[in-house]
């Protein structure tokens, strides 16, 4: 286990960190409402059967906010544990927030980004088996929250979600993992989230939640290629540019960076004219932009009109749309192809669609509130998905038996339960 110098031990009557005023507004839609009524939790479709065991370990790993903590989960026919517990950071009065968690296609490196820290969180990479740091963190921008990386494992790329920042277009942050080092800043929208890479890694995936848009960045290019509109009844392409709000941005930006005004949150003013960001009472609000098994399609979800949403890659243009439970937030797409699976954070369930009817065949139920990251094992039969919990209690990673739509394992780790990767198979006995 890596320890930072200075760093305590954090414990486990510690509670959630506080969000802050400036984003209270925009969270209610992260959160999904919480609070609100959920609907009837609806089993898999067919005959109610046992799902048969493991004949693998599965491994994964899992970050919990409010600890500081990434956690590292064997599910087998052993059971579910939690087999190793890493502190992360390295200022022992900062919470410092592991949020996005990745692991390369080797299977040698986990990527993680930290929201919070000094002084606005960072990108970190692991060696795993050993769970040692490869290196010191990189700065990265405000809040980067998710990040996934390519599939030759080159590169990362982070969402910048801005989460306590003015309501300004941010950024992607691209880092090279060899000397990891940040090679390019991409200004993408307001508030992007759920970073995903095609599986050709050819193009990085991005929403918008503010802006209902979907970014496309050309990965080789490192810029962004074509936006989509998300905005119920105004489907359709965007400009790449992002048109005049993110020219008039850019040029604030430039004023600042020139000296032309000593207040950086001028930004924002010279960027909206004066005018409040507002939300249309139709938007989609996108948390995550998840690319199919082939990189033919990608999945969006809209967690404010609760549903997602197909774009098809070569026509973008939307093909299908799937109705969902209250606030779908982040997605998986199993490697076969054939489901997809949705945390539905409000409602605390997971939602299974079979891809090839476009239907639900199940709604599971977390084992406890505010689910949140879905991982898919690499032989399209399990989800792992973490659940937050609430004030002082702990957060769940819970595995799901995907074809049979059932829960088949679960375990406690630190509060405020969020990013998730999975790992590997090992077949028992090795």
């Amino acid at each position: 286990m890596h320890r930072f110098p200075f760093r305590r031990n954090l414990t486990e009557g510690r509670g959630r960190f506080s969000l802050g005023a400036p984003f209270a507004a925009g969270l209610l839609v992260l959160s999904s409402l919480a609070h609100a009524q959920s609907p009837a939790v609806r089993p898999a479709a067919g005959p109610a059967a046992t799902p048969p065991p493991p004949a693998a370990d599965y491994y994964v790993y899992a970050g919990a906010e409010s600890a500081d903590k990434i956690y590292r989960i064997r599910f087998g026919p052993g059971g579910t544990v939690v087999e190793k517990e890493i502190i992360i950071g390295e200022m022992a009065a900062e919470m410092e927030g592991p949020h996005g968690l990745a692991i390369s296609a080797d299977g040698k490196y986990l990527h993680m980004t930290t929201g919070h820290g000094f002084p606005d969180g960072k990108y970190w990479q692991y060696i795993l088996g050993p769970d040692t740091l490869a290196g010191p963190g990189t700065l990265l921008g405000t809040f980067p929250a998710s990040i996934d990386v390519t599939p030759d494992g080159r590169y990362t790329f982070s969402a910048n979600f801005n989460l306590h920042g003015d309501m300004v277009p941010s950024s992607v942050s691209v880092v090279y993992v060899p000397n990891m080092t940040e090679v390019a800043r991409i200004v993408t929208c307001t508030m992007p989230h759920g970073s995903r890479v095609s599986p050709d890694g050819r193009f990085q995936y991005s929403g918008c939640m503010m802006d209902d848009e979907l970014v496309e960045i050309d990965a080789h290019a490192m810029k962004v290629s074509r936006r989509f509109s998300l905005a119920k009844g105004k489907e359709a392409p965007l400009a790449a540019d992002g048109g005049d709000m993110l020219k008039m941005w850019m040029e604030g930006a430039r004023r600042v960076s020139n000296g032309q005004t000593s207040d950086p949150a001028q930004v924002g003013y010279l960027a909206m004219d004066g005018h409040k960001h507002a939300m249309e009472p139709n938007s989609c609000s996108p948390t995550w932009a998840q690319p199919s098994a082939t990189g033919a399609k990608i999945y969006v979800a809209c967690n404010k009109s609760d549903e997602i949403l197909e774009i098809d890659r070569d026509g973008w243009a939307v093909t299908r749309r799937f109705k969902t439970a209250r606030g779908p937030y982040n997605l998986g797409v199993t490697p076969d192809g054939r489901y997809l699976v949705a945390s539905i954070k409000p409602g605390s369930m997971v939602e299974i669609f079979d891809l090839a009817t476009g239907t639900s065949v199940a709604q599971i139920p977390t084992s406890n509130r505010l689910a949140h990251g879905v991982a898919i094992s690499s032989d399209s039969r399990y989800a792992f998905v973490t659940s937050e919990g609430v004030g002082a209690a702990p957060g769940k990673v819970d595995v799901i038996d995907i074809a049979a739509g059932a829960k088949v394992g679960t375990v406690d780790i630190g509060q405020q339960a969020s990013g998730i990767a999975f790992w590997k198979v090992v077949p028992t006995g090795r």
